[in-house]
């Protein structure tokens, strides 16, 4: 595989959220992703807020405090070490390509200057997804192309928290944290627990 990684995934993140997973070398690669939108941190979140790479080179290393719950989960799954670098388009810092291997270890300069410059062609799919307008106006918060990108958003987390808005009586950042917690308690990801509201075999309590 490129980078010599077993999986890859390009993030999309927006004010310190994991809206989505625009692209992944593997269903599992997908899995690690979502992790950091179930736990609510990890390296494509650091990426964009710190506004540059971030890397782990030994994710079970016990000096390495950094995402205590995503660290541990992705450890279970067998990886050792992430590396993300930032996507940036039209100047703002609009998700980022993480990488992850089995192995621990230093990632390697020319790693990392790869990584880099696949971030810079990661903003094509992103393009892909926004029309010419939007993808001008990005930088700004109120313009319709955080709305275009939020369609690409995981679908069925959505549709539960809409409906947890109408059970609850709660807003839908509310009904997103809820849903979002139960994952991290049960120890599942947020779209298995987003499937079972859905199909009415879940109901979150109001406390």
């Amino acid at each position: 595989m490129l980078f010599d990684v077993e999986a890859a995934a390009i993030s999309a993140v927006y004010e310190g959220i994991n809206m989505g997973t625009v692209g992944v070398s593997s269903p599992s690669a997908r899995r690690y992703d979502e992790l950091q939108f179930t736990y609510g941190e990890g390296p494509c979140l650091d990426a964009v807020e710190l506004r540059g790479p971030v890397a782990s080179v030994d994710l079970s290393h016990p000096k390495e405090l950094r995402w205590p719950a995503f660290r541990p989960a992705l450890v279970a799954h067998t990886i050792r070490s992430v590396y993300a670098a930032p996507v940036v388009l039209a100047g703002e810092y609009v998700g980022a390509l993480d990488l992850f291997r089995t192995l621990p270890g230093d990632w390697p300069a020319e790693t990392s200057a790869g990584a880099l410059l696949a971030a810079q062609m990661a903003t094509v799919p992103f393009m892909d997804l926004l029309t010419d307008d939007s993808v001008a106006a990005i930088s700004d918060p109120a313009s319709e192309a955080w709305a275009e990108l939020s369609q690409f958003a995981r679908a069925e987390v959505s549709q539960a928290t809409g409906m947890l808005v109408a059970q609850l009586d709660v807003t839908p950042s509310q009904a997103l944290v809820r849903l979002r917690a139960h994952a991290y308690a049960t120890g599942r990801s947020a779209t298995e627990v987003a499937r079972d509201v859905i199909e009415r075999r879940l109901r979150l309590d109001a406390d």
